[in-house]
């Protein structure tokens, strides 16, 4: 059997893989470098960048911990580059290329924008075309537009990893990860910065608790937060760059900065692809339409990850994928999985979740509740990284966890933690028992889940370290 994959990002790599584990004749196709958007201007950059930022905020701390140094000085070009080697040397050792290799699978990068001809066969702008039996779709998403006036005056935020020079001011518009990474970063480079949200809070997806203590950390910061700004009007130029002019309670205002970049969700990578001339079909939103077991409308095609609108998210899509390829090259019906993914925001302060809010908790379950500041905690006082918290939702009756919700120095991997526990059905007594490593940041999940198994059943004794962690 011939599978072609279009997109070689998390998805697409690992439907190329799938499908020749299970002996099919892969071909895996993509526009630009192996590693898609993850590894070339998303997650990699991002996290690059954000340690840059990192950096230079510790050294904010070198006087109270006795240590002398001059304060550096930021060279952007130098920042940008080291993150342009930082994932050319993942693509290099990436594991996943040698294993595609390894497979036989037949990569052919930097082909350019890939389209259908019809249902069975595609064709690159390098003039590559390649016929098949099954073709699995992983192109990705693409950020989305503002559909108003003057909207090409303002940047994506890939196009901020492109600048040559650090901007003096900053405008952020939307309150999601996204802007709020490009925010965070660009502050601790020097930016002023503000972030326009639309909503009543940043980070609507969030646990409200997490959306109130990172944005009093933001602002603590200096980044100005303005939530319910109104409706915008359009962009145009100013002397300062940039102005954008909205609307709110019926009053014309605006706002200017150097640089304008808005994060306001998320689209379908479609462009270019002639879906049509295939036949597949896509829902209100521009995204590729799936069933359960990620067939398009048309029976041979499959799809997963970003284009599909149904997450996000590496994990999720990397586990799609998996499905998608099992489902074409065996014919099967095996079905896509549903589950708790961690997640987490590179800002700062950085927050993190897996799970339910507590909210969203609250209006299936009976629930109990453990929250621990970061400044009752060893690690994170020595550190000098205490604010903060990571709470715990469970619920009363069965005890199972329900959610994990992290604000404050390491946040992702703390919530990793909390997911694992999750996959392997530990409750919060479970928890509170196991014996985690002291002073650990981690160690704070067993102590949070202590305080929520103590409200199930308040006589219980545990050990004297989960008060003392």
């Amino acid at each position: 059997m011939n599978v072609v994959v279009i997109g070689a990002g998390p998805a697409g790599v690992m439907a190329a893989l799938r499908a020749a584990e299970l002996g099919a004749t892969t071909t895996l196709l993509t526009r630009a470098a192996f590693g898609g958007m993850a590894a070339n201007d998303g997650p990699v950059p991002v996290r690059t960048l954000a340690h840059a930022a990192r950096l230079l905020r510790s050294v904010a701390q070198y006087e109270s911990y006795g240590l002398g140094a001059a304060s550096p000085v930021l060279d952007y070009r130098r920042v940008l580059e080291r993150t342009r080697e930082v994932a050319e040397a993942l693509r290099e050792r990436s594991h996943l290329r040698a294993e595609a290799t390894r497979l036989g699978v037949a990569v052919q990068e930097n082909v350019g924008t890939v389209r259908f001809l019809d249902a069975h066969t595609v064709e690159a702008e390098s003039g590559l075309r390649a016929g098949a039996e099954r073709i699995l779709l992983c192109a990705g998403g693409i950020g989305r537009r503002l559909a108003v006036p003057g909207a090409e005056r303002t940047a994506m935020y890939r196009d901020a990893w492109e600048l040559t020079e650090i901007p003096a001011s900053l405008l952020v518009v939307g309150g999601g990860m996204t802007g709020l990474q490009v925010a965070s970063i660009f502050h601790a480079f020097g930016s002023r910065v503000q972030v326009f949200e639309r909503g009543p809070r940043i980070l609507p997806a969030e646990d409200e608790e997490v959306a109130r203590e990172v944005t009093a950390g933001l602002r603590a910061l200096g980044i100005e937060i303005h939530e319910r700004f109104g409706t915008i009007d359009g962009f145009e130029p100013a002397s300062a760059g940039t102005r954008m002019v909205y609307t709110k309670d019926g009053v014309k205002t605006h706002a200017e900065a150097s640089l304008i970049v808005t994060a306001v969700g998320w689209a379908a990578d479609t462009a270019g692809l002639d879906l049509p001339a295939a036949g597949i079909a896509v829902d209100p939103r521009g995204f590729v339409q799936t069933d359960e077991c990620l067939a398009t409308s048309v029976p041979h095609v499959f799809a997963a990850g970003d284009i599909t609108g149904r997450t996000y998210l590496v994990p999720p899509a990397v586990l799609d994928a998996h499905v998608a390829a099992t489902n074409a090259v065996l014919g099967e019906k095996v079905k896509r999985e549903e589950g708790p993914i961690p997640m987490g925001g590179f800002t700062d302060p950085e927050y993190a979740h897996v799970g339910l809010t507590e909210a969203d908790a609250r209006r299936g379950h009976e629930v109990v509740v453990g929250v621990v500041r970061f400044e009752e905690t060893a690690r994170a006082t020595i550190d000098g990284r205490a604010a903060g918290f990571c709470k715990l939702i469970a619920d009363r009756a069965t005890r199972k966890l329900l959610g994990c919700h992290v604000v404050g120095e390491r946040a992702a991997e703390i919530v990793q933690a909390a997911a694992m526990a999750m996959a392997g059905g530990l409750d919060v007594a479970d928890l509170a028992r196991m014996p985690l490593a002291f002073p650990t940041y981690v160690g704070t999940l067993s102590r949070a889940a202590y305080r929520a198994w103590r409200q199930v059943d308040p006589a219980i004794e545990g050990p004297a370290h989960l008060e003392e962690r």
